[in-house]
C-alpha cells in the first residue's frame, strides 16, 4: 500500500536562509518577501513548490484580541504573558467590544493588506492560525496555574472555558466579517489545537475537555473533525471515538507511537520524522525509522528542513518518501 507523505521548510530555516531575523516575518514586509523570495531555489532543489509569501506562524490572534502581552524574540517563537493571576478575576472577565481593536491585530491585519498588494501569490486574509483549542487558551490567559483550577475551583475553570470558547467563536466570526467570508461559515472539514488538553487526566476529560470541543466543531460546522493535541496518553483515546474526530495528529506526543496508535487510536492518525530524529540519527538510522514507522499505516507522515546542515539526510528521506508513496 502506498504511503503518503508531506514536507515542508520550516519558517526558522527560511528566514536564516534569507538572513532575515524570524523577528522581522513578523513586522517587516520587505523581510517577509526576502525570504519567500530567496527560499524558491532551495524549494526548486528538492523538487517542491515554494510556499506562498505570508505573515510568519502565529498561534495567539485570538488571545492577543483579547489583552493578552506577548513578546517577540528576534530568532525565536513568540512568548506570551498570563493576562490572570488569581482566579477571582475570571469573574470579570468580559469580551471585548472589538476583537480586532488590539494594536498587534491591527498591525498584522495592515500588514497582510499591503503583503496582497505587492504581491499577487502572497496568502490573502492570513495573521495568524485562527485559534487553539479551550484548555491552551485557559493555560495562555492564566499560566500554568489553570492546570489546578478544575481540582481547586471547579466552577470557575467550567465559566474560564466557556469564555475561552465562546470568545474564539466570536473573534473567528470578527475576522471573517472584516475579510468579507462567509459567516456564519460554510460547513467543511474543520480542525483545532488543544496541546494542554493532555494535561487534564482521562477522569476529568469528560467534563472539563469534551463539551468544549464539541462546542468549538459545532460553532464552526464542522463536516469533519481534525485535532492536534501532543499530550494525550492511550486512556485518552477512547475520546477520539465520543467526539468523532475524523483525523488525529499527535505532533510531537512522547505517549503515543505509531505502534500504539495503530492498535488504540479509533481514527485515522499522522505521524511524524521529528526534528530531532533527523538531527541525531544516520540516513540509514532515518530510513529504518520511517520504514517502521510506515508499517503502522497513518494516514500521513511528515517532516520538515529546519536546518541547512541537514540537506544530505532529508534529500535521502525524501527519496525513500517519494518511493513508498508511489
Amino acid at each position: 500500500m502506498a504511503q503518503p507523505y508531506a514536507f515542508s521548510l520550516s519558517e526558522s530555516l527560511m528566514a536564516a536562509n534569507a538572513g532575515v531575523s524570524l523577528k522581522s516575518t513578523h513586522f517587516d514586509v520587505d523581510a517577509i518577501l526576502k525570504m519567500y523570495d530567496a527560499v524558491k531555489p532551495l524549494a526548486a532543489e528538492f523538487g517542491i513548490k515554494a510556499p506562498r509569501p505570508r505573515l510568519a506562524g502565529f498561534g495567539y490572534p485570538h488571545v492577543v484580541s483579547l489583552g493578552v502581552p506577548v513578546e517577540f524574540p528576534e530568532d525565536g517563537e513568540p512568548n506570551v504573558f498570563p493576562l490572570i493571576h488569581a482566579p477571582e478575576e475570571i469573574d470579570h472577565l468580559k469580551e471585548p467590544a472589538d476583537y480586532l481593536a488590539a494594536p498587534l491585530i491591527q498591525q498584522r491585519l495592515n500588514i497582510c493588506k499591503e503583503l496582497v498588494k505587492r504581491r499577487s501569490d502572497a496568502v490573502p486574509n492570513f495573521i495568524g492560525h485562527i485559534l487553539e483549542g479551550p484548555i491552551t487558551t485557559a493555560v495562555l490567559l492564566m499560566g500554568h496555574d489553570f492546570l489546578t483550577l478544575p481540582y481547586d475551583d471547579p466552577k470557575r475553570a467550567h465559566r474560564l472555558l466557556s469564555f475561552c470558547t465562546e470568545s474564539a467563536l466570536h473573534y473567528i466570526e470578527a475576522l471573517h466579517r472584516h475579510f468579507n467570508l462567509d459567516f456564519p461559515v460554510k460547513p467543511g472539514p474543520r480542525g483545532i489545537p488543544d496541546d494542554f488538553a493532555g494535561m487534564l487526566p482521562p477522569e476529568m476529560f469528560g467534563e472539563f475537555v469534551v463539551p468544549y470541543w464539541n462546542r468549538i466543531y459545532d460553532g464552526l460546522k464542522a463536516t469533519e473533525r481534525n485535532l492536534h493535541s501532543e499530550l494525550l496518553r492511550e486512556s485518552h483515546l477512547p475520546f477520539l471515538r465520543e467526539l468523532n474526530i475524523t483525523r488525529y495528529d499527535p505532533s510531537a506526543d512522547q505517549y503515543l507511537t505509531p505502534e500504539l496508535l495503530r492498535r488504540s487510536c479509533p481514527c485515522l492518525f499522522m505521524s511524524r520524522i521529528l526534528s530531532w530524529d533527523i538531527r541525531d540519527l544516520t540516513e540509514e538510522q532515518l530510513d529504518q525509522r520511517y520504514r517502521k514507522i510506515a508499517e503502522s499505516k497513518p494516514y500521513i507522515i511528515t517532516f520538515a528542513l529546519d536546518d541547512m546542515s541537514r540537506i544530505g539526510k532529508i534529500k535521502q528521506l525524501l527519496k525513500l518518501a517519494r518511493e513508498m508513496e508511489k
